[in-house]
């Protein structure tokens, strides 16, 4: 069995659509997958309408699509995301968490772009970066970085991030976001299973995934594009430590043949993965 638990879509910060990614899944020969966009679970719904359409047209199962999100929370001044599975979408108070996501992202792209025109004489509309996510879904600095180069600030995305995406830089505007205790314990009473996503981005991140657990922590994703086989057994032994399961997937956001990071379950993710998933949430609907 093949899976993929992180991928994005272009209600984030990915370039596929939902019905896109559904195509190059089944393309990819992956059997289940998670789409965690980051702060809203719009694509959801829709790829899964997509994929039993397509199955029923083919007679065949339809690929199975879990219940995910990435949630961008902020701690010490350090970024944090931490990925939902299984949780109940209209729950109340994690709508209420997704909302204020979303406020908080339009709030912090309304600041760069007044302080790009004031400081740096870059004209940028909000508009023009909404236009650059599917209609509801979450701005962030990618479609900022592209609004920038396309309106002429600059000569190519990574420079707009080098010069002004980064918080060395005067435009530059931290997001007043969720700590990631608060976005694991609403995700958790959500029914859902909190996880720790891509530790190896997070200095620390061995005394903070303890930290966390007493807040409902539930998973560290050890399987990562950028972990190294060294790094997946050093997270897999701290996960299996602490009694937490161990996730994965490709966190895939666009194909990128310069890295070879051309279709999704790029990672090899033991089916073990997919069955502890499962496990963990039954044991968790039988504990709430």
């Amino acid at each position: 069995m093949k899976i993929d638990l992180h991928i994005h879509t272009c209600f984030s910060d990915g370039v596929f659509t939902p019905e896109k990614i559904v195509d190059t899944a089944i393309d990819a020969g992956l059997n289940a997958i998670a789409i965690t966009d980051h702060d809203n679970v719009l694509a959801y719904p829709i790829a899964v309408k997509y994929a039993e359409k397509i199955a029923k047209e083919a007679g065949n199962t339809p690929l199975e699509i879990i219940p995910g999100v990435e949630i961008n929370t902020i701690y010490k001044d350090v970024e944090i995301h931490i990925l939902g599975y299984f949780m109940n979408r209209d729950d109340s108070d994690f709508q209420e968490m997704l909302k204020m996501q979303q406020n908080a992202r339009i709030a912090q792209t309304k600041e760069i772009i007044h302080l790009l025109s004031k400081k740096e004489g870059i004209h940028v509309s909000f508009d023009k970066i909404k236009s650059l996510v599917a209609e509801g879904g979450s701005i962030g600095r990618p479609h900022i970085a592209k609004a920038i180069t396309l309106a002429g600030g600059t000569t190519s995305v990574m420079e707009a991030y080098s010069k002004y995406i980064n918080n060395d830089s005067d435009v530059y505007v931290q997001r007043k976001t969720i700590s990631p205790h608060d976005a694991i314990e609403i995700i958790y009473d959500a029914g859902g299973i909190p996880v720790f996503a891509h530790p190896f981005d997070v200095e620390d991140a061995e005394n903070l995934i303890k930290e966390f657990m007493h807040f409902g922590l539930r998973g560290v994703e050890a399987y990562h594009r950028k972990h190294s086989p060294a790094m997946v057994e050093y997270y897999s032994t701290i996960a299996e430590k602490n009694g937490l399961i161990i996730t994965g997937g490709s966190d895939f956001h666009a194909p990128n043949p310069n890295n070879g990071q051309i279709i999704l379950g790029k990672n090899f993710i033991p089916e073990w993965i997919y069955d502890s998933l499962l496990k963990e949430k039954k044991q968790l609907d039988m504990a709430q």
